[in-house]
């Protein structure tokens, strides 16, 4: 199982503004402490806004905030809702299926299992666990403002 590049990118916004605390960033802050593109950014913080995790402030001032305490947001809950698709194998969707084993084999059940304990292990981390080597973690994206408590 291999979670998309979507998600990936996702956490990291999160984990960034996380350790900014009350400070707001910027779209093009993140992307360049991560390299990475802020088109894609930009549609991640679309939809995190829309979902309420983030909020967005346009203007001179402006830029992106966590809208919940980092401890009230699960990582279970995010990757939920960045991933579209759990089907791990050609029998866990709708439509057509061409394994003949179809309906009668055990391992169907086994990954369903084993995708509940893989969402169950993550229900049990917040954004706030994500974070907590602040220091070590701040010093890693070079954040030099004082952290926040």
């Amino acid at each position: 199982m291999r979670l998309t590049v979507y998600t990936d990118y996702t956490l990291r916004i999160l984990m960034y503004l996380g350790l900014k605390g009350e400070e707001r960033a910027t779209i093009k802050e993140i992307s360049d402490c991560y390299g990475i593109s802020k088109n894609h950014l930009m549609k991640i913080v679309q939809d995190l806004s829309h979902e309420g995790v983030l909020e967005t402030v346009r203007g001179k001032s402006g830029g992106l905030a966590l809208a919940r305490a980092p401890e009230e947001i699960c990582i279970g809950d995010i990757v939920r809702l960045t991933e579209p698709d759990f089907r791990l194998v050609e029998c866990f969707g709708e439509g057509p299926v061409s394994c003949r084993l179809n309906g009668s084999c055990i391992l169907t059940t086994a990954f369903d299992e084993a995708l509940e304990a893989f969402l169950e292990v993550l229900d049990g981390y917040t954004l706030a666990d994500l974070i907590k080597p602040k220091r070590r973690l701040r010093h890693l994206l070079e954040l030099t403002t004082p952290i926040p408590s």
